[in-house]
């Protein structure tokens, strides 16, 4: 890269920089998991894992922290910090925290920085950590938005997963979330499991759609490096995903999101409609300005981005000796800034304005209308279908 990177043995606290006019959020990361998923690679830990170093008790009191510096960090910029548009609560498990605890940390946001009217505030949950009560917590506590991981209705294919979770387990979560007045439910699936068949995607599928959501997003299983998952493909116990048939279930899931009335807005996300989407997802496709809190979280703020220590342990005492906790901050140039403006934004289904390319890119732009992947709609390149199944390829291309 050719950033103006920091690293921790350099300046470990990021030189910040003013608000970029975009909207601003707040992302809270949760490291805590009951059990470890074999495909996930996230900043996670067990409680075996961590022993004695870390808790959910002093994980909070880090957090606290951690928002009460940043305030202080953010007061001392030019201009005036913009109230919070969004926050997602994400990790990890979330819900392991329980309602109260979850409630808490918006307490917590809201203490340090002010929620603009009708700001959206989503936690991920997993279904086998949340209840009737749970919801109605969460609900009363100022959430608005519920995300659940399903990744499958199919036992077998959660077992390959590692998923703890029953397969009706997260159909039945969500129908409690939208009885406790939840209007924005979101499912996730994940497609394309060594061992899943088309019938089981299609049950996942009938599940989904019996649940009542307004939101799905569904992911093609990748094989992390360094995961569990990945050992069990190096050894040829697993199969590794086909590319034929990630591309087949994808339209599958298309097709069948599209027809019940979902459709999509970005390349792995449907909605039932404008107010069902991911208002906080889009921000950071559309450029926008957030916090990243808690351990191993990132965060962006007018081209300036930085990222937490890792650990638990370590993020807590990294708060306690003062300062943002960060592992280490770029500069981002303004190379990288259209390149990952190009990346993100030609995955949306409002499209990239040709406008915003260079001279070399709308040139690109036009060797992919020509091959099908994308169309000009006004003044914006929008992905075709079949562009939607090579978006990789079509960015790789607009920035050759």
């Amino acid at each position: 890269m050719t950033s103006a990177a920091r690293t921790t043995a350099d300046q470990p606290v990021p030189v910040l920089r003013d608000f970029g006019g975009g909207p601003f959020g707040i992302y809270v990361h949760v490291p805590f998991c009951a059990t470890r998923c074999g495909y996930c690679d996230f900043n996670t830990y067990t409680a075996g894992e961590l022993g004695s170093s870390s808790s959910p008790q002093s994980w909070f009191e880090a957090l606290k922290g951690e928002l009460e510096t940043a305030a202080r960090e953010f007061e001392a910029l030019p201009s005036d910090t913009p109230p919070v548009e969004t926050v997602f609560v994400g990790g990890g498990t979330p819900s392991l925290l329980g309602g109260d605890g979850l409630a808490g940390v918006l307490d917590a946001i809201r203490a340090n920085f002010t929620l603009a009217a009708g700001a959206e505030v989503t936690t991920e949950s997993n279904p086998e950590s949340t209840s009737p009560e749970f919801f109605d917590r969460l609900r009363a506590g100022g959430y608005t938005r519920i995300s659940l991981g399903m990744q499958s209705a199919a036992a077998h294919v959660l077992k390959i997963l590692d998923r703890t979770h029953t397969p009706g387990r997260a159909v039945a979560a969500a129908q409690e979330a939208r009885a406790a007045g939840f209007e924005h439910v979101n499912l996730d699936l994940i497609y394309g499991t060594p061992g899943e068949t088309d019938a089981d995607l299609d049950a996942s599928l009938d599940a989904v759609l019996s649940a009542g959501v307004d939101h799905v997003s569904a992911y093609s299983l990748i094989v992390e490096d360094g995961t569990a998952l990945a050992r069990r493909v190096r050894r040829g116990e697993l199969p590794a995903p086909d590319g034929d048939v990630l591309a087949d279930r994808y339209e599958r899931i298309d097709t069948r999101l599209r027809a019940a009335g979902l459709d999509w807005y970005e390349v792995s996300n449907w909605a039932a409609n404008d107010a069902a989407r991911c208002r906080h997802n889009l921000g950071y496709w559309d450029g926008g300005d957030w916090l990243g809190a808690g351990p191993g979280a990132h965060s962006h703020l007018g081209g300036v981005r930085w990222w937490n220590v890792k650990h638990p342990a370590r993020y807590a005492d990294s708060v306690i000796a003062g300062g943002l906790p960060a592992a280490g901050w770029e500069l981002l140039t303004d190379e990288e800034r259209y390149t990952e403006r190009v990346m993100l934004t030609v995955r949306l289904r409002a499209g990239l304005p040709l406008d915003d390319l260079d001279a070399d890119g709308r040139a690109a732009a036009d060797r992919v209308i020509a091959d099908g992947l994308a169309e000009r709609t006004g003044d914006l390149l929008v992905l075709t279908d079949r562009g939607r199944l090579l978006a990789d390829a079509v960015v790789r291309t607009l920035l050759t």
